[in-house]
């Protein structure tokens, strides 16, 4: 396992975006060192908002001007919906379309430049098997690709095309290979991993995968969910939340608002009475459950009282860990044609609802630290030596004793302060 801080490799990805892009920015980051690559660096871009693209674009002169000479590859969402406008940026050699960045042939040093292919026309995944996560105690596995819905703010789909799953085996492989290289908690991603397997052989659920998973990988102790569609939840995944302790107790969901007729402007296929309804069924099944949540500030025609319904769902389902996006105009989606908000007020209702996750966090630490005075441990996964995430994605910080990066300690919480949980090492686990 590559540990924070080891020798740069020759190939240095920059990466924006999604889990699902720090899964590939790995395999890409692979092929291109295997490939013979030295000094390059690669781009991979996000589209899900103005700013990400404006970041990208930002550490793409940067890097030119601080590396000049070296090639410079951009790929990614940004780059296959706008080829031409990434291809002129200084120092950039080459764009790769997302349909081709996992391909070996893509980074062979002769390959010759080729057009941004159609992701639109995608009919396979592009899955890698990846080893090494540069930096990261957790790793990442591709289980599904592209997305079939057509939200009214989001241009993901033209730039990851339709949804394809990767088959039960190729994931098991993964995940087996990476138990081996001593990772011990893997995330599952995609786009839209609740929409996994209708385009393979016996249409297997989301929920049936894992159960293979898990049964065929027994030595996997933790896995971890990307964001879930929460009308999309399946019963084998249902009864894995209530019963099956190596999945993560924490869901990270897709609500974006907490007005319905926000959410049909949306066009998103929940209601508000479904995503109570979610977090109600899951703390029955797993009353300590704790929820992330991606939410938009600013919609087009958001009222002050519809955006007070998000601030009121946060506390109604007590949505801890928050991913709070001001809503930001993407070119050609049936959003950016709606009256638009001021850019100030997007911002400020941003800023009210991360005040509110923060608030929201802190109450859940309380939690912890009073289940810890009952007795209570907490396993942690240490991404340094004295920080890491419990099991609930609760970040946590030593004041006592330290860890390797990627081991996994029993902690006892001592406390809770603004970045959360406080705790000391406690013996090692499966030691008296």
């Amino acid at each position: 396992m590559t540990a924070p801080g080891a020798a740069r490799d020759p190939v240095e990805v920059l990466t924006f975006g999604c889990r699902l892009n720090t899964y590939e920015s790995e395999g890409m980051r692979a092929l291109a060192t295997a490939a013979g690559h030295d000094r390059t660096i690669v781009v991979n871009t996000c589209a899900v908002t103005a700013e990400a693209e404006r970041q990208a674009r930002q550490a793409i002169r940067r890097a030119a001007r601080d590396n000049p000479g070296t090639p410079i590859i951009v790929t990614g969402c940004a780059a296959q919906i706008a080829p031409d406008r990434w291809s002129t940026l200084p120092g950039v050699t080459r764009v790769i379309g997302n349909a081709e960045k996992l391909k070996p042939e893509s980074w062979a040093l002769d390959a010759p430049p080729a057009p941004v292919s159609d992701i639109m026309a995608a009919t396979e995944t592009a899955a890698h098997l990846v080893t090494e996560f540069a930096g990261r105690a957790r790793a990442f596995v591709q289980v599904q690709q592209g997305c079939d819905h057509r939200c009214t703010f989001c241009v993901i789909p033209y730039g990851r095309g339709p949804s394809r799953s990767v088959p039960v085996g190729a994931i098991v492989e993964q995940v087996r290979t990476l138990v081996a290289h001593g990772y011990r908690e893997v995330v599952l991603t995609g786009v839209d991993i609740t929409s996994y397997g209708p385009d393979l052989p016996g249409t297997p659920t989301l929920g049936q995968m894992i159960r293979r998973l898990l049964a065929l990988v027994p030595e996997l102790p933790r896995l971890r969910l990307s964001s879930l569609d929460p009308v999309e939840i399946d019963p084998d995944l249902w009864r894995l939340i209530e019963a099956e302790p190596r999945l993560m107790p924490h869901l990270h969901l897709s609500l974006q608002h907490g007005a319905d007729l926000i959410l049909k402007r949306m066009k998103r296929r929940h209601l508000r009475a479904d995503a109570l309804a979610v977090a109600r069924r899951a703390r029955a099944a797993r009353p300590d459950i704790a929820f992330g949540a991606d939410l938009i500030a600013g919609f087009p025609t958001e009222t002050e009282a519809a955006f007070a319904e998000t601030l009121d769902l946060v506390a109604a389902m007590e949505l801890t860990f928050l991913h709070v996006f001001p809503y930001s105009e993407r070119p050609g989606t049936p959003a950016a044609r709606m009256p638009q908000l001021p850019v100030p007020l997007r911002r400020e209702r941003a800023a009210r609802l991360r005040a509110a996750g923060q608030a929201s966090a802190a109450r859940f630490y309380g939690t912890r630290l009073e289940a810890a005075r009952s007795g209570g441990e907490e396993a942690v996964l240490f991404e340094r030596e004295d920080r890491g995430h419990t099991a609930h994605f609760a970040p946590l910080r030593l004041v006592g004793g330290s860890a390797a990066p990627g081991e996994l300690r029993l902690v006892r919480v001592t406390g809770a302060d603004a970045e959360g949980l406080l705790a000391e090492v406690a013996p090692r686990m499966g030691q008296s």
